[in-house]
This record gives C-alpha cells, sequence and structure tokens, in this order.
C-alpha cells in the first residue's frame, strides 16, 4: 500500500471536485474558514472559500514542521482549514484535510523528498507525444505505476497527432492498442485539426482533472481549447533538446464553465517513483499482477525465480517487453539517487 504524505490529517469525508466547503465563522477577532487551494507559487498559497473569495495564504509556522518529507506541504486541489485577522490581507492555512488521492512523484534535486503534483483528482490526462518531445514508454509506465498505488485514474491522451509522420503515427497506434488492451483509455488529439477534443470535454466534465506530460506536450493548448479565455502561454520546442520549454511555472485550478476543474501543472522532465517497496511494484503493474497469480512462489518477484508465469508471459509476448523492462526499471531504482 502506498505510504501516506499526510499520516496526522482528518478525513473529511468529501471526495468531489465541487465547491462542498464548511461555512465561515468568526472567533475573538480570527475569521475561520475552509476552501481549496486553487493556485501555488512557491510558499505561497491561494485559497477560494465557499462564498468565493480568492484568499492569498502562507503554511503556518508549526505547520510546516511535521515532518512532512516533501517540496511543499500543501498542493493544489487540497482542501484546507484557513485563519485570518480581521482586517489583514494574508491568512494561514492551519489544516488539511485528508487527501482521497494524489500524484507524486521524487523531487528533481531532493532525493529524499517528494514532490506532489496535485491532490484529490478525479481524472488525470497523460499527455503523450512520440516526437518533439519524445514520452518514453518508461516516463508513461512510471507513471501510471504512482497513480495506481494512490489510486488516479487516468487516460492517455496522444496529442499533437497533426505533426507526426506515418512512422510516427504507426508507434502511436501500436501504444494505444498496447495501454487498451491493459485497460487504460487511449484517445488521439490535436487542436489543430480538433481531433480527440470533444472527447476530451466530455471526460473532464464535472471533475477535477489534472493535465500531466512533458514541457512542449501541448497540455496549455488543450486548456485553451477548453476555456477558451484563459489564452495560456504556449511554449515552443527547444532544437536543442527537442524538449518543450516550460511555459507554466507554478500550478494552478481552473474552474470550467461547463462544469469542473482542470490542473495545469509545470511539465515534468523526468518522473522518480518514490515511498513504493520492492514488493509492490508488481501489484501497480495491472498485468504483471494478473499473470503473478499463477507463479509458484508468492514472494516471486518475476526477475530469475523458476516457473515464474510472469517471465513466461513476457516470453510468450502476453506482456509487453516494454512494460516488463520498466517494470525492472523501477525496482532497481528503489536505491536512492538513481533516476530523476
Amino acid at each position: 500500500m502506498a505510504k501516506d504524505h499526510n499520516p496526522d490529517l482528518k478525513n473529511n469525508g468529501n471526495g468531489d471536485s465541487s465547491r462542498q466547503l464548511a461555512s465561515c465563522n468568526t472567533v475573538s477577532g480570527v475569521q475561520n474558514s475552509r476552501g481549496i487551494v486553487i493556485k501555488n507559487t512557491g510558499n505561497l498559497y491561494l485559497v477560494r472559500t465557499e462564498d468565493g473569495n480568492d484568499i492569498n495564504c502562507t503554511a503556518k509556522g508549526h505547520f510546516r514542521l511535521k515532518g512532512i518529507r516533501s517540496t511543499s506541504p500543501v498542493v493544489v486541489g487540497d482542501r484546507v482549514h484557513i485563519e485570518q485577522q480581521i482586517g489583514e490581507g494574508m491568512a494561514y492555512i492551519v489544516k488539511i484535510d485528508e487527501r482521497k488521492n494524489y500524484i507524486v512523484r521524487k523531487a528533481s534535486k531532493l532525493s529524499k523528498h517528494s514532490h506532489i503534483l496535485a491532490a484529490n483528482i478525479d481524472l488525470t490526462l497523460l499527455c503523450i507525444t512520440v516526437s518533439s518531445p519524445e514520452t518514453t514508454t518508461v516516463f508513461i509506465d512510471r507513471f501510471l505505476a504512482t497513480a495506481e498505488a494512490y489510486n488516479v485514474p487516468v487516460c492517455l491522451v496522444f496529442n499533437k497527432i497533426d505533426i507526426f509522420d506515418e512512422i510516427d503515427l504507426e508507434y502511436v497506434d501500436a501504444l494505444m492498442n498496447l495501454y487498451s488492451i491493459i485497460g487504460y483509455q487511449c484517445l488521439r488529439s490535436s487542436v489543430v485539426t480538433g481531433e480527440g477534443i470533444a472527447e476530451i470535454k466530455e471526460l473532464v466534465a464535472n471533475k477535477t482533472t489534472l493535465l500531466a506530460g512533458h514541457s512542449g506536450v501541448g497540455k496549455s493548448s488543450i486548456i485553451n481549447e477548453l476555456q477558451s479565455e484563459m489564452a495560456l502561454k504556449v511554449g515552443e520546442i527547444s532544437n536543442v533538446h527537442n524538449m518543450g520549454m516550460h511555459t507554466t511555472t507554478f500550478s494552478e485550478m481552473i474552474e470550467l464553465d461547463g462544469g469542473g476543474f482542470v490542473i495545469d501543472t509545470p511539465g515534468i522532465k523526468g518522473f522518480g517513483t518514490i515511498d513504493m517497496e520492492v514488493s509492490e511494484v508488481s501489484h501497480y503493474f495491472r498485468e504483471i499482477f494478473k499473470f503473478s497469480a499463477k507463479c509458484r512462489f508468492n514472494s516471486c518477484m518475476h526477475i530469475n525465480e523458476p516457473d515464474c508465469a510472469v517471465i513466461d508471459a513476457v516470453e510468450k509476448h502476453y506482456i509487453s517487453q516494454s512494460r516488463y523492462k520498466s517494470y525492472l526499471n523501477i525496482i532497481e531504482d528503489i536505491g536512492p539517487d538513481k533516476y530523476r
């Protein structure tokens, strides 16, 4: 079972994406209220309260020292309790309600710390491009394994279809076939031709949806299609590394006119898994977990053990080589400082 990054937080028993927040009350010159974090810029947070007010907040001093080994203890999507001195502009976040789920990865510069992308997510659209920039299967599989660990539904969006040549499109079809068979929903999309946009709009309606992926895969362009007046800045691709240039520098929850929210986050360069035990990893690969029930040993790690049903399934092509390679890659990565 994946570890809880908020072990002392109380569950509010409410996991949907609407603004079901407790009403405010005032005691001894302090206004107490609950809200949802809609923007995170460093150590500053924008919280939207039940009455629709957006309040600038910071985490209270003692709250930051609770031992949460994360680059930020508060993230977009968190439902929080805040205190504000009447007449003051800044408020303090004093408590987070227990998260129903979240997407977390290893912090890029602090290997023993986590970086939580967002919390309380109904759906993640993982945006993928097979070139300009390339999204590798290792990246996809690491993201999916983490989503499985923390109970986050994922749809794979193969974006920018209009720019790909015939070979790229054949590869897209192969990947969509691979992940569809495993059980993941897959879509082709292009904001230029409009392919897949109607399906995406239908998917995100009345949900809190996280858009994730490398810089340059077209997340901002998709958001502009979902909420045109946002006019988010769209980045160019670096000719040197064929990678997207970062255009989103902070995380933000955007309310959609059609209902629901979409969370825009900075592009992810690498996806290091964190807080996974070696014995758990196979549980987060659906097809590996399915075949593992037929292994001779309950403790089988599916590496070199005798009578391993998973290795047999790989050899017979019931499990793809790329997925098995990603599984071994995560196992190997359990040690510190191996992946960024």
